[in-house]
């Protein structure tokens, strides 16, 4: 197992001194050791396509603010960080269960897009990708906090990757619930709050953490089938218009909140840790978080 933080901050300054028109191809350079990460997409994935759509910063953005950018990233130690947070991660969940295979793993950290208000209101700077085996993504705005909780964010998609890796969860987009998002949102902070404490929890759903209306509307979703439905119910009703999904009727991070809730009544009633119920399923933890509920 070797997981390896790529460096992209070498290949982001040497795209700065590039010309307008070797810029595309010197992004591409950065972003193709996460090729891999869509090997299940059909047809020859465009990698500066799928920047763009993940909230990756425009190579037209000017090289001043940009190089601003990475240099705080750099002075905030984001590489060294993440990737001090990511093997103490894997020790951990490792001696808690000692018999997973844990892949290897590349990590990419990459500026946001600094001009997308979506992505800098709602989202507050912050898109963490988790879902391939063995790559994360963290494409961020290095904003105050989202400098302070980069451990926390990294350690969340861990917990992704981990649960979802071959031995693990089984994931089928067409019939999956939307309670395994819920839950594994909860189960991802519930593991960066036992390694971080409450810097572990995911920004978007602390305003939302103590409604009970939030919670008891996003639990009448749970059931719901299919990943198309996920985005209004996990993320809420403006990342579902962004992405041309039928609202619901959440705010922003809802099932983010509604998932901590349902783990944490889960983790007390049984007694034991986000990492030893890695591989638990979601229905499992729904089922004793909702009698704990009444």
């Amino acid at each position: 197992m070797t997981i390896s933080i790529l460096e992209t901050k070498d290949g982001i300054e040497a795209l700065l001194k590039a010309s307008e028109a070797e810029r595309p191809e010197a992004l591409r350079s950065v972003l193709t050791p996460t090729k891999g990460m869509f090997k299940y997409f059909p047809g020859e994935v465009d990698l500066l396509m799928m920047h763009s759509m993940g909230f990756g910063f425009p190579i037209d953005l000017p090289s001043e603010e940009t190089q601003q950018a990475l240099d705080l990233l750099s002075d905030a130690d984001a590489w060294g960080r993440v990737e001090t947070a990511m093997s103490e991660a894997v020790e951990q969940q490792l001696a808690a269960t000692p018999g997973i295979d844990v892949p290897d793993i590349k990590v990419l950290i990459m500026l946001g897009n600094p001009n997308d208000e979506y992505f800098m209101g709602p989202l507050r700077g912050f898109s963490g990708n988790g879902s391939a085996t063995g790559y994360i993504s963290l494409t961020l705005w290095p904003t105050e906090e989202n400098l302070n909780r980069i451990e926390g964010a990294a350690v969340h998609e861990l917990n992704h990757n981990l649960r979802y890796a071959p031995g693990g969860v089984i994931w089928d987009p067409a019939q999956v619930a939307v309670g395994e998002q819920i839950i594994s949102e909860g189960l991802a902070d519930a593991f960066a709050r036992q390694l971080y404490g409450p810097a572990g929890y995911t920004p978007i759903g602390l305003p939302h953490l103590q409604n009970d209306g939030v919670f008891e509307k996003v639990v009448t979703g749970l059931q719901v089938r299919g990943m198309q439905n996920f985005t209004a119910w996990v993320h809420g009703d403006e990342s579902a218009r962004r992405f041309g999904c039928d609202p619901v009727g959440l705010p922003t991070g809802a099932g983010y909140a509604a998932g901590n809730r349902l783990v944490d009544a889960y983790l007390e009633t049984v007694g034991t840790t986000a990492a030893h119920a890695l591989h638990t399923p979601s229905q499992e933890i729904i089922n004793v978080a909702l009698g704990v509920a009444g």
